[in-house]
């Protein structure tokens, strides 16, 4: 389809006191309940500025040749901004059948490929599409399906996608409202997924022949990797505990055995978990040493000193609603998206937005 432009606002806002914290000790796998603690701070972030708004339940942020692309769940539009205000339409992903938490849901860029996650009309799938032009004028491709027949439902379909420092491809797939199988080895449901960027089993997955890297998850929806190659990921609870986890080959995370810290050895406990109500946590980002995590009900975003996990402070509670999303930037900015128009929300003039903090 032909590209279409439409105006988006640029405009300064002042920060909501974003604050530093500083932490020591190693506490990765607590023997008790973690809590968060909000703590007087050092100093505080830049201004912040809005980078887009008028967005449509928007759900992913990936940067390719330094221009932003984003993806709206229900639309199933791919946008890419500009620094001037402006968001472009590059296309609309065909195929795609938003329900529920369905449709268009996280995109990654590798080389010179768009990868999308999305819902279709009997299962969620992976499809990745070659990229040409330059910023201003990118245009995609005809897809290739890298894995299909992924379990869909209203609720629970991960759909988070990432290249991890091996260069290969993460995938989060939560459960689809069916419980038992994200113990089940033979479904992809409930997992983390490795694959190369072709779609392929990689060398040295824990399961043979098997795209699974690790297992009992029930809606994961973050993936971030510290400078030392830990990937961490943050998920969906039910009624009890939200986890942030860090996610070992061939780990058993316990659900639906075990939500939250538990008392089996058979299963690996989350570093930190927080009440549902103050969390439902979705995408994560890590700069420096400090992991930042966006909260949707929660309404807030954590940031989490990496030298000590069970430790967080909170910003935002309240201020800018649903928080989907956070990345680092190419030029190590924070971008944080809101999520208020995605039908659970309360929507403010202007939402949905990305806004944009400073060092």
């Amino acid at each position: 389809m032909v590209p279409t432009s439409r105006p988006v606002t640029t405009a300064v806002l002042v920060s909501g006191a974003l604050l530093l914290t500083s932490c020591g000790g190693n506490s990765d796998q607590p023997s008790e309940p973690a809590t968060s603690e909000t703590r007087a701070a050092a100093s505080s972030w830049e201004e912040s500025r809005i980078v887009a708004e008028n967005l449509d339940a928007p759900w992913s942020i990936a940067f390719y040749d330094g221009a932003a692309l984003v993806s709206e769940r229900d639309s199933a539009r791919i946008l890419e901004l500009d620094g001037a205000g402006r968001a472009r339409e590059v296309a609309i992903v065909d195929g795609v059948a938003p329900r529920g938490e369905g449709g268009l849901l996280g995109l990654a860029v590798h080389e010179n490929y768009l990868y999308a996650y999305f819902t279709a009309e009997d299962d969620n799938r992976i499809e990745r599409f070659p990229m040409s032009g330059t910023p201003g004028n990118l245009s995609l491709g005809s897809p290739e399906i890298l894995l299909d027949g992924i379990p869909a439902g209203g609720t629970h379909n991960g759909g988070r996608i990432a290249f991890g420092p091996d260069g290969l491809l993460y995938a989060t797939v939560g459960d689809a409202g069916n419980r038992e199988a994200a113990q089940d080895m033979d479904s992809p449901s409930g997992k983390i997924l490795r694959m190369t960027p072709e779609g392929d089993v990689p060398e040295g997955n824990p399961f043979p022949d098997s795209l699974v890297y690790s297992y009992g998850h029930r809606n994961p929806q973050g993936l971030a990797w510290a400078q030392d190659g830990t990937l961490y990921a943050s998920e969906f609870g039910q009624n009890t505990w939200d986890e942030l986890n860090v996610i070992e080959s061939g780990g058993n995370y316990g659900w639906p055995e075990v939500e939250g810290i538990g008392d089996n050895d058979k299963y690996i406990n989350p570093v930190q978990q927080w009440e549902p109500s103050e969390a439902s946590p979705s995408g994560i980002a890590i700069r420096d040493d400090t992991l930042f995590m966006a909260n949707l009900r929660g309404a807030r975003m954590r940031e989490i000193p990496l030298a000590d996990t069970s430790q967080s402070v909170e910003h935002f509670t309240d201020e800018f609603g649903r928080l989907r999303d956070v990345t680092v930037a190419p030029d190590g900015s924070l971008w944080v998206m809101t999520n208020n128009t995605d039908g659970r929300g309360s929507p403010s003039p202007g939402d949905d937005r990305i806004l944009r903090f400073g060092r």
